[in-house]
């Protein structure tokens, strides 16, 4: 039984495409505690870097390395995306998914994801196509399936983009929960306030490369590099 697929480090990572360079090197490692926002200004790679950690992207120079062998890791983590995936099932079927193919038998996987519905605020859709759902709602149902598996870490990008304060406000709220519960949080977001609120360490992302690191109260306060300071102040980085 492996206990945790932490550390997870990387050395050197690159990720290119039509031989433009998208990430790295990158040089780092994540540890099992905290909830860690990556930002930056777009282009700068946070996407990339998220599908990196997560597997969905190709590592063309350097390594990527969880504690754990590969295949433990993989059934361990989850991803969000900025826009949800939503299959033409009702909201409870798309829920249960991820618990049916790990070989669930369908009355607990139903179970499971009616408990997950009703702590996301979905229990009055669980009947619902999902396809009907509002855009805070999808997010919501987004994380509900990720979070129903119980990851060691949830991968997520920019989750909350174009929804409104509500919305923000309830998926923050199931995300610290989550963390709260072990749930190790990686999350790509563009609102700093929400950086702030929700995590505890920020990695700056600029041309490629992590440019800074810090625990979130430091780097917000007093940042280290010029580029970030200007990123800060709502400068243009070129």
């Amino acid at each position: 039984m492996v206990d945790t697929i932490f550390p997870l480090v990387l050395r050197g990572a690159c990720v290119r495409r039509r031989g433009t360079t998208l990430v790295g090197p990158i040089d780092l490692e994540l540890g099992a505690c905290a909830s860690t926002a990556i930002i930056g200004p777009n282009g700068a790679g946070k996407t990339s870097l998220l599908r990196l950690m997560h597997g969905l992207e190709r590592c063309d120079g350097g390594t990527v390395d969880w504690s754990s062998p590969a295949a433990v890791a993989r059934k361990r983590q989850a991803f969000v995306f900025q826009t949800p995936i939503i299959m033409r099932r009702t909201v409870l079927e798309c829920i249960a998914y991820p618990l049916a193919i790990r070989g669930m038998g369908k009355k607990r996987s139903r179970e499971l994801a009616e408990e997950w519905g009703e702590r996301v605020g979905l229990k009055s859709m669980l009947r619902n196509p999902a396809g009907a759902l509002s855009g805070g709602e999808k997010q919501k149902l987004a994380l509900a399936r990720a979070l129903t598996t119980a990851p060691d870490v949830l991968f997520l990008d920019e989750p909350c983009a174009n929804l409104d304060g509500r919305a923000t406000k309830e998926i923050e709220k199931i995300l610290s929960d989550a963390c709260s519960e072990g749930t190790r949080i990686v999350m790509a977001t563009h609102d700093m306030g929400q950086a702030r609120r929700i995590s505890e360490e920020v990695l700056f992302l600029y041309k490629g490369r992590l440019h800074e690191s810090g625990r979130t109260n430091n780097f917000f306060a007093a940042p280290s590099t010029a580029e970030a300071a200007a990123f800060l102040r709502g400068d243009i980085l070129l």
